[in-house]
């Protein structure tokens, strides 16, 4: 929607750093709304754009379109019935959050988890990590036009729904991880299908290699677009590849370990020219790198054994009082939950810290000043974000 007459009260005369000058009486500016229903959103969420020719001059973020207020239902639910909520907080990568909060939760309930789960769960992580990838490089190649990358990713992710489906019996929210463990270990064949579909992912991604990262289209639009100062990483929140893009090695598997990563042999990938490019190629490197760790689980993974600790029942489960918090590495960087007991069945405070809100809210509005507005989109999905991790 174009409005010819802006209310430009809306918009200060200068940016943030002092360089941007809007002269309000020229009128020479109009207003776009870019979503919250468009193909080129990160998800629904809407951006209101105060535009000088094809040129963005100011950007606010609007999100709250979707399912919302997870927090506050997860305060008011069992322990056991905040985990068909958590998940819906990051729709395509969820099993970061019930694995979160079940470790919140074993932690303040003093509860071990079996070896054979905590392969298990690392297991399910990097599954949800190679599928959110997948379906992250689809978006973005689309987002600059090329809506084969797509075609092809989607289609390769829909065989890890395929493998999570056998483990889980669902395809995209999965609550194999409540508190104690799994609810099962891996079914039969499952090591030689998962083969198979990570060697055609594999495959895949030579194909996506070639006609997205050695494209000169892509090339061009993407070099230099979206640039993060490295001095903005600390000061602003920046994680994940969004970091790692500007030359800052920070990931969770390594900086605080967790699960069975320490046993693992894996490096994280790095760039250092901080743009649109750079931060794909850090995630393409990535998926590729979660590959091998699947390799690797897949080969140490135990076929039998525990993998339930005994709890009490969980619909008149009281957790001690108390308040921790714990933190994974998802595709978006570090993803955390902080929850507090009070000695009752229901938590007291969870608070859900997702990459999102610092990428999305932030980082976006003030990056976008002076892009062209065909870039809009590509830039957005270059930081990869969800928007009820904002309005959760």
């Amino acid at each position: 929607m174009i409005s010819l007459k802006p209310d430009r009260s809306k918009f200060p005369v200068a940016g943030d750093d002092g360089q941007l000058i809007i002269d309000r009486e020229s009128g020479q500016f109009s207003e776009l709304f870019l979503g919250p229903v468009h193909p080129g959103m990160t998800g629904n969420m809407s951006l209101e754009m105060l535009i000088q020719g094809d040129e963005i001059m100011k950007a606010k973020t609007h999100v709250g379109y979707l399912h919302r207020g997870f927090e506050k239902l997860m305060e008011r639910r069992r322990f056991i019935q905040c985990f068909p909520i958590c998940v819906r907080i990051a729709v395509p990568e969820p099993d970061f959050n019930e694995y979160l909060l079940a470790a919140t939760i074993e932690e303040l309930a003093g509860i071990e988890v079996p070896d054979a789960a905590l392969w298990m769960r690392t297991l399910l992580l990097e599954m949800s990590r190679l599928q959110s990838y997948l379906a992250w490089i689809g978006g973005q190649g689309s987002s600059f036009g090329l809506g084969l990358i797509g075609q092809w990713t989607i289609w390769a992710r829909d065989l890890v729904l395929d493998r999570f489906e056998e483990i889980t019996g669902g395809r995209i929210y999965h609550m194999h991880m409540p508190p104690g463990g799994v609810r099962s270990l891996l079914p039969e064949g499952f090591r030689r299908r998962m083969t198979d579909t990570l060697d055609t992912i594999e495959q895949v991604m030579k194909d996506v290699d070639k006609a997205l990262f050695q494209n000169s289209v892509y090339k061009t639009r993407s070099v230099g677009l979206g640039y993060i100062d490295p001095a903005m990483v600390d000061r602003w929140g920046v994680t994940g590849p969004n970091a790692r893009g500007a030359g800052i090695a920070r990931d969770v598997r390594k900086d605080y370990p967790y699960l069975k990563y320490p046993e693992l042999d894996f490096e994280v990938a790095v760039g250092k020219d901080s743009d649109a490019y750079t931060r794909a190629d850090v995630r393409r490197r990535d998926l590729l790198t979660t590959v091998d760790l699947i390799r690797q689980i897949l080969e140490r993974i135990p076929d039998s054994g525990e993998f339930m600790a005994k709890v009490p029942n969980v619909l008149h489960w009281k957790i001690p009082r108390g308040e921790t918090y714990k933190r994974a590495e998802c595709t978006r960087g570090e993803y955390g939950y902080y929850t507090v007991t009070d000695g009752s069945g229901y938590p007291r405070r969870i608070n859900v810290r997702g990459p999102s809100y610092t990428h999305a809210v932030t980082l976006l509005e003030k990056m976008i000043v002076n892009v062209n507005l065909a870039d809009a989109a590509g830039l957005m999905s270059s930081l990869h974000t969800y928007p009820p991790e904002i309005e959760r």
